[in-house]
Protein backbone atom coordinates (compact mmCIF):
# COMPACT_ATOMS: atom_id res chain seq x y z
CA UNK A 1 0.00 0.00 0.00
CA UNK A 2 1.37 3.34 -1.00
CA UNK A 3 1.05 5.84 2.31
CA UNK A 4 1.35 9.39 1.93
CA UNK A 5 0.12 10.41 5.29
CA UNK A 6 -2.16 9.59 7.95
CA UNK A 7 -5.66 10.91 7.05
CA UNK A 8 -8.50 8.73 5.80
CA UNK A 9 -7.65 9.34 1.94
CA UNK A 10 -4.35 9.68 2.09
CA UNK A 11 -2.99 6.32 0.50
CA UNK A 12 -3.20 4.67 -2.90
CA UNK A 13 -6.43 1.90 -1.62
CA UNK A 14 -8.20 4.65 -0.64
CA UNK A 15 -7.72 7.08 -3.25
CA UNK A 16 -9.00 3.58 -5.45
CA UNK A 17 -12.41 3.50 -3.02
CA UNK A 18 -13.02 7.51 -4.30
CA UNK A 19 -12.23 6.61 -7.95
CA UNK A 20 -14.70 3.80 -7.69
CA UNK A 21 -17.19 5.80 -6.11
CA UNK A 22 -16.97 8.42 -8.48
CA UNK A 23 -17.60 6.05 -11.21
CA UNK A 24 -20.46 4.28 -9.76
CA UNK A 25 -23.85 5.41 -10.68
CA UNK A 26 -25.13 8.13 -8.42
CA UNK A 27 -28.00 5.68 -6.77
CA UNK A 28 -25.03 3.05 -6.23
CA UNK A 29 -22.95 4.62 -4.14
CA UNK A 30 -24.34 4.47 -0.71
CA UNK A 31 -24.51 1.05 -1.36
CA UNK A 32 -20.43 0.71 -2.03
CA UNK A 33 -19.56 2.74 1.49
CA UNK A 34 -21.81 0.29 3.46
CA UNK A 35 -20.53 -2.85 2.25
CA UNK A 36 -17.02 -1.38 2.59
CA UNK A 37 -18.45 -0.90 6.41
CA UNK A 38 -19.90 -4.18 6.62
CA UNK A 39 -16.89 -5.84 5.24
CA UNK A 40 -14.48 -5.00 8.04
CA UNK A 41 -17.07 -5.46 10.70
CA UNK A 42 -17.67 -9.30 9.52
CA UNK A 43 -14.09 -9.89 9.79
CA UNK A 44 -13.18 -11.73 12.98
CA UNK A 45 -9.75 -13.29 11.99
CA UNK A 46 -7.37 -11.24 10.77
CA UNK A 47 -8.42 -7.67 8.98
CA UNK A 48 -6.88 -6.96 5.96
CA UNK A 49 -5.35 -3.62 5.79
CA UNK A 50 -7.24 -3.05 2.38
CA UNK A 51 -10.33 -4.08 4.03
CA UNK A 52 -9.67 -1.35 6.86
CA UNK A 53 -8.54 1.67 4.88
CA UNK A 54 -11.69 1.03 2.80
CA UNK A 55 -13.67 1.50 5.80
CA UNK A 56 -11.87 4.33 7.58
CA UNK A 57 -12.31 6.56 4.23
CA UNK A 58 -16.18 5.24 3.87
CA UNK A 59 -16.80 6.43 7.39
CA UNK A 60 -15.26 9.78 6.97
CA UNK A 61 -17.23 10.16 4.22
CA UNK A 62 -20.74 8.71 6.60
CA UNK A 63 -18.78 11.33 9.35
CA UNK A 64 -18.54 14.25 7.19
CA UNK A 65 -22.31 14.44 6.36
CA UNK A 66 -22.72 14.86 10.42
CA UNK A 67 -23.06 18.16 12.53
CA UNK A 68 -19.41 18.35 13.59
CA UNK A 69 -17.97 16.06 10.73
CA UNK A 70 -14.94 17.17 8.74
CA UNK A 71 -15.77 17.83 5.09
CA UNK A 72 -13.34 15.74 2.53
CA UNK A 73 -11.43 18.66 1.06
CA UNK A 74 -8.60 16.37 0.03
CA UNK A 75 -7.93 15.71 -3.85
CA UNK A 76 -7.72 11.93 -3.18
CA UNK A 77 -11.35 11.90 -1.98
CA UNK A 78 -14.24 11.60 -4.29
CA UNK A 79 -14.53 14.16 -6.64
CA UNK A 80 -18.25 13.48 -7.14
CA UNK A 81 -20.80 14.80 -4.53
CA UNK A 82 -22.15 12.01 -2.39
CA UNK A 83 -26.14 11.64 -2.14
CA UNK A 84 -27.39 12.67 1.23
CA UNK A 85 -26.20 9.46 2.89
CA UNK A 86 -28.41 6.51 5.40
CA UNK A 87 -28.24 8.09 8.85
CA UNK A 88 -28.13 4.42 10.06
CA UNK A 89 -24.64 4.13 8.48
CA UNK A 90 -23.41 6.20 11.45
CA UNK A 91 -23.65 3.00 13.64
CA UNK A 92 -22.06 0.95 11.26
CA UNK A 93 -19.31 3.65 10.81
CA UNK A 94 -18.06 3.47 14.19
CA UNK A 95 -18.58 -0.38 14.51
CA UNK A 96 -16.16 -0.36 11.72
CA UNK A 97 -13.65 1.95 13.02
CA UNK A 98 -13.60 0.03 16.16
CA UNK A 99 -12.95 -3.35 14.45
CA UNK A 100 -10.08 -1.05 12.75
CA UNK A 101 -8.55 -0.93 16.04
CA UNK A 102 -9.23 -3.70 17.45
CA UNK A 103 -6.81 -6.84 17.33
CA UNK A 104 -5.75 -8.31 14.76
CA UNK A 105 -5.63 -5.96 12.54
CA UNK A 106 -3.46 -5.78 9.82
CA UNK A 107 -3.67 -1.70 9.13
CA UNK A 108 -3.39 -1.08 13.24
CA UNK A 109 0.20 -3.04 13.36
CA UNK A 110 1.50 -1.81 10.51
CA UNK A 111 0.76 2.14 12.09
CA UNK A 112 2.11 0.83 15.26
CA UNK A 113 5.40 -0.57 13.37
CA UNK A 114 5.62 2.94 12.11
CA UNK A 115 5.48 5.08 15.09
CA UNK A 116 2.84 6.74 13.82
CA UNK A 117 -0.17 5.21 15.20
CA UNK A 118 -1.15 8.12 17.74
CA UNK A 119 -1.44 10.32 15.14
CA UNK A 120 -3.43 8.28 13.29
CA UNK A 121 -5.58 7.70 15.79
CA UNK A 122 -6.38 10.84 16.74
CA UNK A 123 -7.84 11.14 12.93
CA UNK A 124 -10.04 8.08 13.43
CA UNK A 125 -10.82 9.53 17.09
CA UNK A 126 -12.43 12.30 15.04
CA UNK A 127 -14.51 10.98 12.65
CA UNK A 128 -15.81 8.45 15.39
CA UNK A 129 -16.38 12.01 17.43
CA UNK A 130 -18.74 13.51 15.13
CA UNK A 131 -20.08 9.51 14.04
CA UNK A 132 -21.73 9.13 17.45
CA UNK A 133 -22.26 12.57 18.48
CA UNK A 134 -24.83 12.53 15.34
CA UNK A 135 -25.89 9.02 16.01
CA UNK A 136 -26.78 9.61 19.78
CA UNK A 137 -27.12 13.61 20.05
CA UNK A 138 -25.08 13.50 23.25
CA UNK A 139 -21.53 12.74 24.15
CA UNK A 140 -18.65 9.92 21.80
CA UNK A 141 -17.50 6.96 23.76
CA UNK A 142 -14.17 6.72 22.53
CA UNK A 143 -13.08 3.98 20.37
CA UNK A 144 -12.17 0.55 21.35
CA UNK A 145 -8.48 0.20 21.92
CA UNK A 146 -6.69 -2.82 20.22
Amino acid sequence: MGTWDIGPFDNDTAADFSGDLDEAPEGEREGLIRDALLRAIGTSDHLDQDIAVEAVAAAALVAAQCPGGEPVTTAYGPDLPLPRLSTELRELAVQALDRVVTDPSELMELWCEAGEDGPWRAGLVRIRTALSAASSGGAAAPPAQG
